[in-house]
């Protein structure tokens, strides 16, 4: 049976809004990302709309080697693998794609990250924190639920989902680390028919 993931990226830029989180509340990641694909080719967020503006924020698509990410010789992040049902994956996958549709109707949630910094619930449907986006991703498609307002959610609590931590250091590396993996996977399934040929050729 075909196994489905879902892939949730926790970083943290040199970026003041992050030094903020980060000296508020001592957490280690500040931003979060998800993607549906295990090399990060499509990773999805709230961050910033213009690079060198910080004002001004909405969904996005994210690479790590572009945006505010581009500046960044050394990012400090993780990627948790999530495993779920293939329902699952696909009614989040919808969800991302209505986003995407619709980016133009979404905005960032700046007085969701001032409640949340005094631990204060607050909701607004059109508006997202980069976590709380993520949460909401994962909540709506019943793969987890920490009952609690989502705008709580910060980047750090995402380490509470039962999922597997496949990489931990500089994102910078994760595409080598990645399509080495990959090919490493490819070996064994290649080691694995041949030895079933040989096998299958006895007497």
């Amino acid at each position: 049976m075909e196994k489905h993931y879902i892939y949730i990226i926790l970083t943290r830029t040199n970026t003041t809004l992050s030094k903020l989180i980060g000296f508020a509340k001592n957490d280690e990641y500040t931003h979060a990302a998800i993607s549906l694909d295990k090399n990060l080719d499509h990773m999805y967020s709230f961050g910033r709309k213009y690079t060198y503006n910080p004002f001004i924020g909405r969904f996005k698509e994210e690479n790590i080697n572009k945006g505010v990410y581009k500046y960044h010789k050394y990012l400090p992040g993780l990627v948790m693998e999530v495993e779920v049902s293939k329902e699952q994956y696909e009614y989040a996958k919808g969800l991302i794609n209505h986003f995407i549709s619709n980016s133009n109707i979404y905005k960032y949630n700046y007085k969701g990250l001032l409640y949340g910094l005094f631990n204060k619930e607050t909701c607004c449907c059109n508006r997202f924190l980069c976590s709380e986006f993520v949460y909401h991703i994962l909540k709506e498609s019943n793969i987890v639920d920490f009952n609690i307002a989502r705008n709580l959610v910060r980047p750090q609590g995402l380490l509470n989902i039962d999922g597997k931590i496949i990489y931990k250091g500089n994102l910078k590396e994760y595409g080598y680390f990645s399509n080495n993996n990959y090919l490493k996977e490819i070996d064994i399934r290649v080691v694995s028919t041949i030895k079933k040929l040989i096998l299958s050729m006895k007497i």
